[in-house]
């Protein structure tokens, strides 16, 4: 069975459109607006022009719906995926965070979770394999890798205010 084919329309000051046509010749499209909102659209069947009904989301709404039609999905946070159970993810401290200031190795974040940090970004430096020496600071994005739960754990750990 062939892909589905999906066409792109530009919309001008909008945003963009996507069309597919499912297997059973039924008309959808999408409208991801410039705001992050997005607009799913279905068509009648007995007139494809028709739109039959129209549902207008967030884009936390739409990210929403993305993992539970896809789990796993590239999320804005989520670097990588294997097959093997482990993911590369961005995890982000906050300025208000506990851990502002603080250095990685007070987090326990490896002996609680079982993720590693492999890297550091930081304005526009990236700092490898930061030691439990390494020093955090609010606006930082840590590199976290592990299995599922364990990178849940570890953005818990730093959410911690």
């Amino acid at each position: 069975m062939p892909a589905p084919r999906l066409r792109t329309t530009p919309l001008p000051g909008i945003g963009v459109q996507y069309d597919l046509v499912t297997r059973e010749q039924r008309h959808l499209s999408v409208v991801a607006h410039r705001d992050g909102a997005r607009t799913v659209n279905v068509y009648r069947t007995d007139d494809p022009d028709s739109c039959a009904q129209s549902l207008r989301l967030t884009g936390a709404e739409a990210d929403a719906l993305i993992d539970a039609l896809m789990p796993s999905h590239h999320s804005a946070s989520l670097l990588y995926t294997t097959d093997l159970g482990l993911v590369a993810e961005r995890v982000e401290v906050a300025a208000t965070s506990r851990w502002n200031g603080r250095l990685l190795g007070d987090t326990r974040m490896r002996t609680e979770t079982g993720a590693s940090i492999v890297a550091v970004l930081r304005r526009a430096e990236a700092i490898p394999s930061p030691t439990p020496d390494f020093r955090l600071a609010g606006g930082d994005t840590l590199i976290v890798v592990g299995t599922r739960e364990g990178v849940d754990a570890a953005a818990a750990i730093l959410g911690r205010e």
